[in-house]
């Protein structure tokens, strides 16, 4: 039991013996104590007054003085302040703190059990028409991470992924690849599928734009007005008409249309694949919109069987959803070909039939608010039994400085371009700083990859997944301040202060006997160390990344003070070394674990 669950149960006690009133141990508040006032921990008494029939500072005394004679081990002494009871523990149960940190396995993770939640975590959406760009690198780290996150509070996770592999932007790469393509494969090009595929998609653009000017101007000078004369050119240049040709093709099964789709996404799912592997990014389940989207056309179809929907006069279907502050929401075309909320209605019946899921959570950019806010309340009106209560992760935007980095198009950052510079620049930096020396070129190379994709993912996780970000390169492979690096960095240095105490033959002990002394700044590590469940759930239940990024660092920072403060493996007092070298490795054994929520990878040695 933790020091945390004896207080908080010794309290429930205090009410029941001191008042006479039962409450459970989960209504006592416990926090840190705030800094301008001494203590460790903290009673927020205040819910126990109606109990008590004291007045707050009253009530705080006695239950106090309980603590202090209930759990002397514990308590050192206490101090009352404006009806909060700051409690001082005493030498054991720091040690007491330490010796469970470092020989609980798993400490900081809930482990899952049979009657846990499933909960289904979906994240990526790529379109099968070009490579993963830096909005799927902040989606994809987001999502990865909040799924270990959600699993390490002990919830069953599903990973899942929803790939857009049909539309008419599917048809504009395929189309230009039959104009302009020459037959050409990745093997012939030597470019990976996705990228392929992405530089047709550019080539039906810039085809297009030129028909549309030149319609345009043609239609001008017929006497037509110039807005007018915009829109009038662009649904009626002969590529759009022949994608939109080959879409109604597609869904009609046309073999030779379908057997060239199925060729082409076969290309960039390999691409994808690559990709994924070095991000780090992997998946429990794939579907896929040209399976979904039948099904969604089947569910709307019994919407309106039931009422729920109407169709109009031009054939497409609707949803009223006026009743709910909203709009009227189009499912279907007039032409029977489905939208968006339509696939994603089919997606979620495909998923509830394949598993029995409790919350379903959407990674998804913040433009799709309001998408997801008419999606639970369509999902619920079909009866979904997680359709009302589902969570859309809305995050914002991610740019660059300068608004890209290396791109194809001259607007998109390609997610392997900007892993492959992350990764060239963690070289660049290490060698200048001499922390390749006499290293073999192999280990620099796997190094400067755990680096450079530790400097992205971290700076990328760090910020509250709300707000808009600005993700600067160069900063993020600082090895000081709050970077991925400057973490890793710390964890490189106490592993080789381990490496050197176990060559020197120092063993470590099961457990640090209690009679050892501590300076405050240990009790404080010690002290973070024990937040770090509290951190890990509260990132958990609020879907918040950040929290654990910043608890990283906070306790990376707050180690390398106390390593320039204090000598280690130098300290004459043989006990207190042992002492500070285990509560090194309860340091690097926390940061490690911290930093894998997140998918960041730590080097023994930098």
């Amino acid at each position: 039991m933790t020091i945390e669950n004896k207080l908080t149960a010794s309290v429930a006690n205090a009410i029941k013996t001191l008042y006479g009133q039962e409450v459970d141990s989960k209504q006592v508040q416990l926090q840190k104590t705030r800094k301008e006032y001494e203590g460790n921990l903290t009673v927020v008494v205040f819910p126990f007054l109606r109990i008590s029939k004291k007045k707050p500072d009253a009530t705080a005394t006695e239950i106090g003085d309980y603590l202090k004679q209930q759990l002397p081990d514990i308590v050192e002494r206490y101090n009352v302040v404006g009806g909060f009871l700051n409690l001082v523990l005493n030498q054991n149960s720091w040690v007491g703190m330490l010796n469970q940190i470092c020989n609980d396995p798993d400490y900081g993770i809930t482990p899952a059990t049979e009657a846990s939640p499933l909960v289904m975590i979906e994240y990526s959406s790529p379109n099968t028409n070009k490579p993963l760009h830096l909005g799927h690198v902040r989606n994809n780290l987001l999502g990865s991470a909040l799924a270990r996150i959600v699993e390490a509070c002990g919830n069953k996770v599903v990973k899942t992924n929803i790939v857009n592999d049909r539309g008419i932007h599917i048809c504009k790469s395929m189309l230009a690849w039959l104009k302009w393509g020459n037959g050409a494969t990745p093997e012939s090009t030597g470019k990976k599928g996705d990228h392929l595929i992405g530089d047709f998609y550019v080539a039906f653009d810039k085809h297009y734009k030129a028909e549309c000017q030149q319609l345009e101007a043609q239609f001008i000078a017929e006497g037509m007005d110039p807005e007018a004369a915009k829109e009038k050119a662009k649904n009626e240049a002969p590529l759009i008409k022949e994608a939109h040709e080959m879409l109604v093709k597609w869904e009609q099964g046309d073999e030779e249309v379908r057997a060239l789709w199925k060729r082409m996404n076969e290309w960039v799912y390999a691409g994808f694949d690559e990709t994924y592997k070095m991000m780090g990014v992997s998946f429990d389940k794939i579907y896929y919109e040209s399976d979904t989207y039948l099904e969604g056309k089947e569910k709307v179809e019994e919407g309106l069987e039931k009422g729920i929907f109407y169709r109009r006069e031009d054939n497409s279907v609707w949803a009223d959803l006026r009743d709910n502050g909203l709009d009227e929401k189009l499912l279907l075309r007039s032409d029977g070909t489905s939208v968006y909320m339509t696939q994603d209605i089919g997606t979620a019946k495909m998923r509830f039939e394949d598993y029995p899921i409790d919350k379903m959570i959407y990674v998804v950019g913040n433009e799709q608010n309001y998408h997801f806010q008419v999606l639970s309340i369509l999902l619920d009106k079909l009866g979904f039994k997680w359709g009302k209560d589902l969570v859309h992760f809305s995050y914002g935007m991610v740019e660059l400085p300068n608004g890209k980095m290396k791109s194809r198009e001259g607007t998109v950052v390609d997610a392997d371009d900007l892993m492959a510079e992350m990764i060239r620049q963690a070289k660049e930096v290490s060698r200048e700083s001499g922390k390749f020396t006499d290293m073999p070129e192999e280990e620099a190379d796997e190094i400067a990859r755990m680096v450079g994709l530790g400097a992205l993912k971290y700076f990328i996780l760090k910020v509250d997944a709300r707000k808009n970000m600005l993700f600067n390169p160069a900063e993020s492979i600082d090895f000081n301040g709050n970077t991925g690096p400057f973490i890793q960095y710390t964890y490189a240095r106490i592993s080789s202060i381990l490496r050197k105490a176990a060559e020197a033959g120092i063993a470590l002990p099961e457990e640090v006997p209690n009679d050892v002394e501590l300076a405050e700044k240990e009790k404080a590590i010690i002290q973070k160390l024990n937040d770090f469940k509290a951190t890990v759930l509260d990132a958990g239940n609020n879907y918040n990344p950040s929290g654990i990024a910043n608890y990283c660092y906070e306790l990376t920072k707050e180690y390398n003070q106390y390593y320039h403060d204090f000598s280690i493996l130098r300290e004459p007092d043989e006990q207190k070394k042992v002492m500070r070298l285990v509560l090194s490795k309860a340091v690097a054994k926390v940061v490690k674990t911290g930093m894998g929520l997140l998918g960041i990878e730590m080097p023994e040695r930098m």
